[in-house]
C-alpha cells in the first residue's frame, strides 16, 4: 500500500475512456489532457506507427497503398490487438513526457457486456503498452460517476451512455449495476445507417467521414422546429463521377430510424427489468444520457414521448465517462466497489 502511494506521487497515473470512436484521457491531479479519435495509421511494409488520432483520422479513406489507417475498436471493444497497444504506447507516451521509465496505474472503462476474453484483452494491451497496474470500470457507472449522481445511495439511478460502438443502459445502485441492457448500436451505426441512404436512395456512394459530418450538421431524432439542409459530395454509382446532391434533416431522420429504434427497444427492456422500488426513483429522479450520441437533436425528445419519463442529456456528455473514470482514479479506496472483477480476481 505505502509502495503503491509512493509510485502513484512520482508516476502520472492515467484514467483512459478508450471509446470506439474517441479515446479520451485523465491525468491525475490534471484533469483532460488528450481527446483524440480511436485512430491509427500504420506503414504496411514496416508495422510502424506512422500517425496517431485526430492526424490518423484525416488519412481515413485517403491513404496511399503503403499505408492503411486502422480504427482498432468495433462495438466497444478490441478488434486489432496490436494496433490497440500501439494507440495505447503513443497516448501513454504523450503524457507522460519526461517521466520516462515509471509505469503508470491505468484505470480503463469499458462497456458492462464486455466477456472475459475481451476484459483481458483490455488488461494486456495496456500492460504492453507501459501500464503497472490495470483497473477496469464499466462504462455506464462512470459515466453515473462523472455526472454527479449519488451511486453509492440505495436509491435507483438510471443512465443511457450512447458511444460510438455500443449503448450502454444501466440501472445503478449502491455502488453497482442492479440491471443493465448493452448493444452493440452507437454513433458508428447511425453512421452506416446514413450511407446505406445515400446509396440506395440518392445512388451517392459517401465515406464515413461524411456521413458523421451530415449527422452532426442535419440529424435529428424527432422532427424540427426549422428543417435543414447541406450540400453531400460524394461518387455517383451509375456514372462514377464525383457529384453533389442536396440532403434534408427529413431524409436523415428516416435513414436514421432503425438505430435509433434499437436504442429505444433497449431502453424499453431495460425499464421492463428494473425492481419497482428502484422505478419508483426513476420516475422522480429521471435519466441521464451521456455519450457523444445524447448529441443528436432530438434523441432526448423522442425517448421521453417513447417512456413519458423525463429524460435529460448531461451537460457535457462527451465527457462524463473519462470524468467519471477521473474521479476514480482520485478516489481508488473509496470507489474499489465499482472496479470490475476479471476471472482471476
Amino acid at each position: 500500500m505505502f509502495l503503491d502511494r509512493l509510485l502513484g506521487m512520482v508516476s502520472n497515473d492515467v484514467a483512459i475512456d478508450l471509446g470506439t470512436a474517441n479515446t479520451l484521457v485523465y491525468v491525475k491531479g490534471k484533469g483532460i489532457v488528450l481527446n483524440e479519435p480511436s485512430v491509427v495509421a500504420v506503414d504496411k511494409a514496416t508495422g510502424k506507427v506512422r500517425a496517431v488520432g485526430s492526424e490518423a483520422k484525416a488519412m481515413l479513406g485517403r491513404t496511399p497503398e503503403g499505408i492503411v489507417a486502422v480504427r482498432p475498436l468495433k462495438d466497444g471493444v478490441i478488434a486489432d490487438f496490436e494496433i490497440t497497444e500501439d494507440l495505447l504506447r503513443e497516448l501513454i507516451r504523450k503524457v507522460q513526457k519526461r517521466r520516462i521509465g515509471l509505469r503508470p496505474r491505468i484505470i480503463i472503462c469499458v462497456p458492462s457486456g464486455i466477456t472475459e476474453v475481451e476484459k483481458r484483452a483490455v488488461r494486456d494491451s495496456a500492460q504492453h503498452a507501459g501500464a503497472r497496474e490495470v483497473f477496469l470500470v464499466a462504462e455506464p457507472v462512470a459515466a453515473a460517476i462523472g455526472v454527479g449522481l449519488p451511486v453509492g445511495t440505495p436509491s435507483g439511478n438510471m443512465v443511457i451512455d450512447i458511444g460510438g460502438g455500443t449503448t450502454e443502459i444501466a440501472v445503478i445502485a449502491l455502488n453497482g449495476i442492479v440491471n443493465e441492457t448493452s448493444i452493440r448500436v452507437g454513433g458508428d451505426e447511425m453512421d452506416e445507417a446514413i450511407v446505406q441512404y445515400a446509396k440506395k436512395v440518392h445512388n451517392l456512394l459517401i465515406g464515413d467521414q461524411t456521413a458523421e459530418q451530415i449527422k452532426i450538421r442535419i440529424g435529428s431524432a424527432f422532427p424540427l422546429e426549422v428543417e435543414m439542409e447541406m450540400e453531400v459530395k460524394g461518387r455517383d454509382l451509375i456514372g462514377g463521377i464525383p457529384k453533389t446532391i442536396k440532403m434534408t434533416s427529413q431524409e436523415v431522420r428516416e435513414a436514421l430510424q432503425e438505430p435509433i429504434a434499437q436504442i429505444e427497444a433497449a431502453l424499453r427492456q431495460s425499464l421492463e427489468k428494473t425492481p419497482p422500488e428502484l422505478a419508483a426513483d426513476i420516475v422522480d429522479r429521471g435519466i441521464v444520457m451521456t455519450g457523444g450520441g445524447a448529441l443528436l437533436r432530438g434523441l432526448d425528445q423522442r425517448m421521453r414521448e417513447a417512456t413519458n419519463l423525463p429524460i435529460y442529456v448531461a451537460d457535457d456528455p462527451l465527457t462524463c465517462v473519462v470524468h467519471g473514470t477521473g474521479k476514480v482514479l482520485d478516489s481508488l479506496e473509496h470507489y474499489a466497489q465499482v472496479i470490475m472483477k476479471s476471472g482471476k480476481d
